[in-house]
């Protein structure tokens, strides 16, 4: 909802002033506007009311029985409140330390008395206005903070539980941190999950493509310029340091950056400082540096194309991210979020993935990584039939690309996972049978079949299986995380290639 909107909404609006025809007068216009209001003459009484009627806007005379002891201390309560009220003060004495000292305390505006009704109608538009900006904010915030959770970073494998454990211990640090790993495994999700779960979350975070722009360009965009710094330059421009002042700037792909603005950089992380193309006076930031490289930059430094003490400077806390062919057990994890993902877009019900489409997607190297398992998921579930994805669905050089390494994989699958076979039913528990009145040492026999204990123990693990999947409702991915297993090793018992 966008703020303006909010802003036209009915607002709980609480009134005092010790003048009743003042109260009378503005209660009358408040409510033909349509707001709820809360008229008071008594300062005590209003202030103990902020409690009650949690107001969204607070109008209040600053004076009570010439003393503004009263009204300071609504001003300060109802900016206590949660979530904070906005506050108007009216006043008879205007004078400029008045106005300076409500604001002080929190008023968002005044008016002088005698005043002009459209005068108040405008100010209440203002407050209301602001009031939502500041809702909204907030709200956004909330929601982007739940979106880079380190929760939302999808991965069971033993490495990527590592540098789960590693992020959580530097997030709230000031540290520089050197994020590295191939394409497309999620370096700038991890970063932004850095900035949301540390103290500068409420400052900006700027993402930089270091491989995006030429030299000159990158130059002016990270540091600024002075107009007339060069041919172009109308206006004085701050760069993108000075803009992520207070937060995080993340430098992706720094092993592609001109040697000029290496060292620059460096200046930078060592001084804390930058300074504007054209310009001679540095300027102080108070920036984290998050990089990120997806090739070696030891590498580079041997061959020349990469500045060795911006390396350490950048290396302070390495966080290695693993490629996906090297946690295979996330693939099934990542294609339930992925699907649940796009539906909850498209307000649709999930799509379900047959056994051997999940057993091709659990095959493929994925040079891409886990964003082009998101695009042939997203393509698979655009192109398939029905509510199930198949292998026919899925991307030809997929295929043909596991097909040249696992020539024997099945593509021609049944429309679901294989039910459970009748002999998944046997009971758990099958009650005893009465000892024999032979003896303690006469031995027992029964004509009942005996069931191997291998496949004894396999029909007690599906009765489970199945008992764990109707707690679920159905859900693999809850019953995977309740037995414990991933959600690839619940697939292959359920599909009985686990025996």
């Amino acid at each position: 909802m966008q703020a303006f909107e909010l802003a036209s909404a009915m607002a709980r609006v609480l009134l005092v002033d010790d003048e009743l025809t003042m109260v009378q007068m503005m209660t009358e216009l408040l409510r033909r506007e349509e707001h709820e209001v809360f008229p008071f003459t008594n300062g005590q009484s209003a202030s103990a009311a902020l409690i009650t009627h949690c107001p969204d806007l607070v109008i209040t005379d600053l004076y009570f029985d010439k003393t503004r002891a009263q009204g300071l201390e609504i001003v300060r309560k109802a900016r206590a409140l949660d979530p904070p009220a906005v506050v108007i003060v009216i006043t008879g004495f205007g004078s400029i330390e008045t106005a300076v000292e409500a604001m002080k305390n929190g008023a968002f505006d005044y008016l002088e008395k005698p005043f002009k009704l459209d005068e108040l109608r405008l100010c209440v538009q203002r407050a209301l206005s602001y009031k939502a900006a500041v809702t909204e904010t907030a709200y956004l915030r909330k929601q982007l903070k739940k979106k880079y959770q380190f929760s939302q970073i999808i991965g069971s494998a033993p490495k990527m539980q590592a540098v789960f454990k590693l992020i959580e211990r530097v997030a709230d640090t000031d540290s520089t941190i050197l994020l590295l790993g191939e394409s497309g495994t999620g370096k700038e999700l991890v970063a932004r999950a850095l900035h949301f779960n540390s103290r500068r979350q409420f400052a900006p975070f700027v993402p930089v493509n270091c491989s995006a722009l030429p030299e000159n360009l990158l130059e002016s965009e990270l540091f600024g310029h002075r107009r007339g710094a060069f041919t172009g330059a109308i206006n004085d421009k701050r760069g993108l340091f000075q803009e992520a002042d207070g937060g995080t700037i993340f430098l992706d792909e720094v092993g592609s950056m001109p040697p000029l603005l290496q060292s620059r950089l460096l200046r930078v992380l060592q001084e804390h400082e930058v300074r504007r193309v054209g310009d001679n006076t540095a300027v102080s930031v108070n920036v984290r540096v998050v990089a990120a490289a997806n090739e070696s930059l030891e590498k580079k430094i041997k061959e020349g194309t990469f500045r060795e003490d911006l390396y350490y400077r950048l290396n302070v806390i390495p966080i290695e991210l693993p490629g996906l062919r090297e946690r295979r057990d996330d693939i099934p994890l990542l294609v339930s979020h992925f699907l649940k993902d796009k539906a909850h877009a498209r307000s649709k019900t999930p799509l379900s993935v047959t056994r051997q489409a999940m057993e091709l997607l659990c095959a493929y190297d994925w040079p891409g990584n886990v964003r082009e398992l998101e695009n042939a998921i997203e393509r698979a579930a655009t192109l398939c039939e029905g509510e199930m994805i198949r292998s026919a669905d899925l991307p030809p050089s997929l295929i043909a690309a596991v097909k040249r390494t696992n020539p024997t994989l099945e593509t021609d699958e049944p429309a679901t996972l294989p039910a459970l076979p009748d002999s998944a039913l046997y009971p758990l528990h099958r009650p005893e049978t009465p000892r024999s009145a032979l003896g303690d040492g006469a031995q027992e026999f029964t004509s009942e079949p005996v069931l191997p204990l291998k496949t004894f123990l396999r029909d007690q693990e599906r009765v489970h299986l199945a008992h764990v999947l109707e707690q679920c409702g159905g859900d693999k991915e809850k019953a995977a995380l309740l037995l414990g297993v991933s959600l690839a090793t619940l697939y292959r018992k359920l599909s009985g290639s686990d025996e």
